[in-house]
């Protein structure tokens, strides 16, 4: 299965939500974002196999409470600037943390902080801390974060490689240049983020803030740069394990 999500149907999405009062703006790529303030947000409920993507536009001087999920998920950084935790994080950095591993608190500069959300699989929301910390499955956080160089380096690795399948990379490609990228099999499936020019899939061109989910049936996947060229940063989940 590979699911290519074309930045200006994203767009008509896009919609107010208010976190802690506060106008974050949300953005659906693939399956359905959770709704902060609706019934069920947030409660303890796993998902159901199918992805989730969402772009954040966090407000500026906002912050957003530590929490987790209950799902592996990548945050890919695109816009503004501001800190997790005790790091920064500025365009291109990517932070990976599985499901039960608590982050945060995220705070936005003066130029807001925006930020794909990408998931293996459909998660309810935020589970607060410290309010959620009996839902916390102990002993199974990871969390791994890497940051792109301003370098123009065709290939950079943000994430290593781990036994599991946890990737992270960044590929610039040159005007119509195409590329066969690492098998989404090695892992527990994959997204693609367009961060500079833009990317043709079968003869559509995906624009900046365009993406893809690439499935571990999938396989390997061929990328073609569109006429400007193209940046793009592959996320690769590590295996899921056998229950």
């Amino acid at each position: 299965m590979l699911i290519s999500a074309e930045v200006e149907a994203a767009k008509k999405t896009d919609a107010v939500k208010l976190v802690d009062d506060q106008p974050y703006v949300g953005r659906e790529y693939i399956g359905d974002a959770p709704q902060p303030g609706a019934p069920g947000y947030g409660e303890n409920a796993v998902g159901d196999g199918r992805p989730q993507a969402y772009l954040v536009m966090q407000p500026p001087g906002s912050v957003t409470r530590p929490h987790f999920h209950q799902t592996n998920q990548f945050q890919v950084f695109v816009g503004g600037g501001g800190t997790v935790g005790k790091l920064r994080a500025d365009p291109i950095t990517v932070q990976y943390a599985g499901a039960n591993t608590p982050y945060g608190p995220i705070k936005a500069e003066a130029d807001g902080i925006h930020y794909f959300t990408l998931r293996q699989e459909w998660d309810s929301g935020a589970k607060w801390l410290p309010a959620m910390r009996d839902v916390l499955v102990k002993g199974m956080q990871r969390q791994v974060v890497g940051v792109a160089a301003p370098d123009a380096s065709p290939e950079e690795e943000l994430i290593a490689p781990t036994e599991d399948g946890l990737l992270a990379l960044r590929f610039r490609l040159g005007p119509g240049e195409t590329k066969m990228l690492p098998d989404s099999a090695a892992g527990g499936g994959q997204y693609h983020v367009v961060t500079a020019g833009a990317l043709i899939r079968d003869g559509a061109s995906l624009g900046l803030l365009s993406i893809e989910f690439a499935s571990p049936e999938q396989g390997a996947v061929a990328i073609e740069a569109g006429p400007e060229g193209l940046e793009l940063v592959l996320a690769r989940f590590p295996r899921k394990q056998a229950s």
